[in-house]
């Protein structure tokens, strides 16, 4: 099967472990957010984020209150929502400034000059377009940069329709999730694993017979052995 990156006309990427080195951070950062709730309850929010990598916060943070610290009532869920959140937001952002950035963007941005480039993240869109303009990549997602409280699905779903690309669309991500999203919309899909959480990443790719590059640059000069 013949694959040439020149052919899409919208490329969307994921950001966390696609564009930024950024899955430890956020990890790290659920354990933290709710460390005060015990070493247990905490450890079993980050092997639900780490098998549920995609999708947003509000979700992770809402399954963790509900099923995991069950005992509280609605109020109670509601005000401890509200500071994990901040919590979390607070950890996460000054590693989003610092972490690393996927390497020669620019040379793929040359080299898909014909197609629009989005982001869809399970991230906070408002701090991820902050993130992304102190980091000055922004101008590189001339699509648009979104995230939570949105979720992919509906993202895909609304962005799609909106730019409505002549011709093929490929997502670029490192999720399971991410997977199952480019799915259900119809559209081809690269693995990237380079920085993935997802365990078992190698024998699910190959038994699913999803095409995969260690990072973006890769799909530069990519070549399918499918």
């Amino acid at each position: 099967m013949s694959f040439n990156i020149e052919n899409y006309k919208l490329i969307i990427f994921d950001c966390d472990g696609v564009i930024l080195d950024s899955n430890k951070i956020k990890t790290n950062a659920f354990y933290k957010s709710a460390e005060s709730f015990g070493k247990d309850a905490a450890t079993a929010l980050v092997e639900y984020h780490t098998c549920n990598g995609g999708i947003s916060r509000y979700e992770k943070f809402t399954y963790f209150l509900e099923k995991v610290i069950s005992c509280l009532n609605i109020e109670e869920q509601k005000a401890y929502l509200d500071k994990l959140l901040t919590d979390y937001a607070s950890f996460v952002k000054q590693g989003l400034l610092s972490c690393s950035i996927t390497q020669e963007l620019d040379v793929l941005r040359e080299k898909t000059k014909d197609a629009c480039w989005i982001i869809a993240s399970g991230g906070d869109q408002n701090e991820l377009r902050e993130v992304f303009r102190k980091r000055g990549i922004a101008s590189l997602f001339d699509g648009g940069i979104f995230g939570s409280p949105d979720d992919k699905y509906l993202i895909l779903q609304r962005e799609i329709d909106r730019i409505k690309p002549q011709g093929p669309i490929l997502f670029l991500g490192d999720s399971k999730y991410d997977y199952e999203v480019a799915k259900h919309n119809d559209i081809d899909f690269i693995f990237i694993h380079q920085w993935t959480e997802v365990k078992g990443w190698a024998q699910w790719v190959e038994q699913e017979q999803i095409k995969s590059a260690s990072e973006v640059r890769d799909i530069i000069t990519f070549e399918t052995s499918m």
